[in-house]
């Protein structure tokens, strides 16, 4: 008899690590994120506080919200791994600060890494055909992407890879990693 655990149960185990370590983001119902008759749509609360968060933690990435094509933004997204790990992270989509969809980020990740965390993350799309690869449903950032992360005065220098330009803001925890990994986006529009 094999008492192994298996990949599956383990990443599935790691994953709740990660929703609960995150914490209740998003729990209960908010007002705000029911569909509204006209097209135009507010973030939601999370979102809305994620993108505050993102232009206190360095308020020169405005040019990005200001000249990017698109952007999505996921509010929190949960990390977790013990040499095999994943994350998890719910967002919005807007094209020319309009809402369009929203998208879900997943990752698997194989390497040194130990630990959690919780962490802001958005994807600005440089132009048209970057947001339409993007909303194609089936994105995928290979283990060459890279992420800035977010200090004051970081985004001065970052640019557009590929057409997208990816920042991250550190939320709660702590992690270790070496790893290869790539991150999967779905999209559902509104």
């Amino acid at each position: 008899m094999n008492n192994k655990p298996r990949p599956t149960s383990l990443l599935a185990t790691l994953l709740a690590f990660t929703l609960i370590a995150a914490g209740p983001a998003g729990a209960g119902w908010d007002p705000r994120k029911e569909e509204s008759s006209n097209s135009e749509r507010s973030g939601s609360r999370a979102t809305d506080t994620a993108i505050a968060n993102l232009k206190a933690s360095d308020p020169g990435i405005q040019i990005f919200f200001d000249k990017a094509h698109g952007y999505a933004v996921f509010p929190t997204v949960g990390k977790a791994g013990m040499f095999l790990g994943g994350a998890y992270g719910e967002g919005e989509v807007y094209e020319k600060g309009r809402f369009i969809g929203t998208s879900t980020l997943t990752q698997v990740t194989i390497g040194l890494q130990l630990g959690g965390q919780a962490y802001t993350e958005i994807v600005f799309f440089k132009d048209q055909h970057a947001l339409d690869n993007f909303t194609s449903g089936n994105f995928e950032l290979g283990a060459q992407a890279s992420a800035i992360a977010l200090t004051a005065g970081v985004s001065a220098d970052a640019g557009y890879d590929n057409g997208v330009a990816i920042f991250t803001l550190p939320k709660k925890g702590l992690m270790y990693e070496a790893t290869i990994a790539g991150q999967k986006f779905s999209f559902d529009p509104k």
